[in-house]
């Protein structure tokens, strides 16, 4: 599966080299084109609810999308021409009617203007197509009016409405979630990962996982069966996340004793997710498998995962003394930046599923526009994909004797805490968010 996707990316590759590609054409139009959410809102009540609470209405007013936009890429926009286009390209996707109405940049969202209104009903039911065979960079075509696109045949209503397969189809979706830097760097390939994948095959959408199915309320009363709901549930969301990845201990031993060696191994199987986890904005995100040992006494011992020798395996482990993220200082002008904790809490040892981005010097970089290279290491878990991962604990000679109880614990945080603390996020923004654990119960036993 992994040299399929890199096939495809591959043979794609050179059109990101391309900045210029685009179907949305910036200033283009005027706000009054384009309906208040409200108003769509008036009829389609069920579903305007659904997507006001979406991550989708809050696209340009979310915490981390506000700073990671003023904060970093908009000032380095303004000041490096390699980057220049993601001052308008950032917004393309996150801000799409200050994109198409040339308010570029936006001001910020306590400004309170139409920006705020994000990825808004008259964006995904106005969009007509898309200019490339396999969407990026916001490579949507959009044609504002009376006549809305929509997922039905035979639909009649006021304004009109307009059968759309593209609508319904995962190409849509990767119009805005599938990237490439301004280096030619894939810095989001959820669409691609998908396609390459066993779900594709057999014929689940993004729409399918990401948007339930069910009875509801479309508009004035007329419920549909199958209506798509507006909740566009994702890894912001900790019900999502929720056993998305299965959790499994063995060791052969029931027993050990002080000063003995354990031998075990946790497997992991993602058995959920349509695409690779994390996915979408991989250089920020964090995934991380912690194993720890308590005692009967309720002594805690982390246990570092054994080492598999493969390239780039140093940027998997938690090494609290690594240092990343050099760029963020460099772009917010503080004089002698050295970085700050690439893993940010995950305790020394703990094995990271992640694609780490560098930068064009080479250091670790969350800035996705300024990312040159990210195909040193790709270590997150592929749809369907097992990763077995073993761990060689030392038991202390001191140990408590009695039952012991060996954990591993899988956590999700949307950016290393490191950075949340370091640009004053929300704790929200880089709580670990569990996404599932297994136990081991053995016994000490002295020999």
């Amino acid at each position: 599966m992994g040299k399929r996707l890199v096939s495809l990316v591959v043979a794609v590759a050179f059109v990101a080299m391309c900045p210029l590609v685009r179907g949305a054409e910036m200033g283009k139009f005027k706000y009054k084109d384009f309906k208040k959410p409200k108003r769509c809102g008036m009829c389609h009540k069920q579903i305007y609810q659904e997507w006001r609470q979406s991550l989708m209405a809050k696209s340009f007013t979310h915490a981390w999308d506000d700073v990671e936009y003023f904060k970093l890429a908009l000032p380095h926009a303004m000041k490096f021409a390699k980057v220049a286009g993601v001052k308008g390209g950032c917004i393309a996707c996150h801000a799409p009617l200050a994109f198409l109405t040339g308010d570029i940049p936006p001001k910020p969202p306590a400004a309170g203007t139409r920006a705020n209104e994000g990825v808004s009903c008259e964006i995904c039911h106005n969009i007509t197509g898309t200019t490339e065979k396999v969407p990026f960079n916001f490579s949507y075509t959009i044609e504002p009016g009376r006549v809305k696109q929509g997922p039905r045949k035979g639909v009649k209503a006021p304004h009109g409405v307009k059968y759309s397969a593209f609508l319904r189809s995962p190409e849509f979706c990767a119009t805005c979630h599938d990237e490439a830097s301004p280096y030619g760097a894939w810095v989001k390939t959820t669409y691609r990962e998908w396609k390459a994948g066993p779900y594709a095959k057999e014929g689940t959408r993004c729409q399918d996982c990401h948007m339930y199915h069910g009875p509801g309320v479309v508009a004035w009363g007329r419920v549909h069966k199958d209506m798509a709901h507006h909740v566009f549930h994702g890894a912001h969301f900790a019900n999502k996340l929720a056993g998305a990845v299965d959790l499994a201990i063995y060791t052969e031993k029931k027993e050990v004793a002080p000063g003995s060696q354990l031998k075990f191994m946790v497997e992991l199987f993602n058995g959920k997710v349509g695409h690779y986890i994390p996915s979408g904005s991989t250089e920020e995100r964090m995934l991380w498998l912690e194993v720890w040992a308590v005692d009967s006494a309720g002594h805690r011992y982390s246990i570092p995962v054994d080492k598999k020798g493969f390239k780039g395996e140093e940027y998997t482990i938690a090494n609290s003394k690594a240092m990343a993220y050099q760029a963020m200082g460099e772009i917010m002008g503080i004089k002698g930046f050295k970085g700050i904790k690439r893993d940010g809490d995950a305790p020394d040892g703990a094995r990271i599923f992640r694609k780490p981005f560098l930068d064009p010097k080479g250091r670790m970089t969350i800035c996705q526009w300024y990312t040159a290279k990210n195909t040193l290491v790709d270590y997150r878990i592929g749809p369907r994909e097992t990763k077995m991962e073993t761990y060689t604990w030392k038991v202390p000679t001191d140990i408590a004797p009695g039952p012991v109880k060996i954990k591993a614990t899988l956590y999700y945080s949307l950016v290393p805490s490191s950075v949340g603390k370091f640009l004053k996020l929300p704790v929200s923004e880089y709580t670990p968010k569990l996404v599932n654990t297994a136990t081991l119960q053995l016994k000490v036993v002295k020999k």
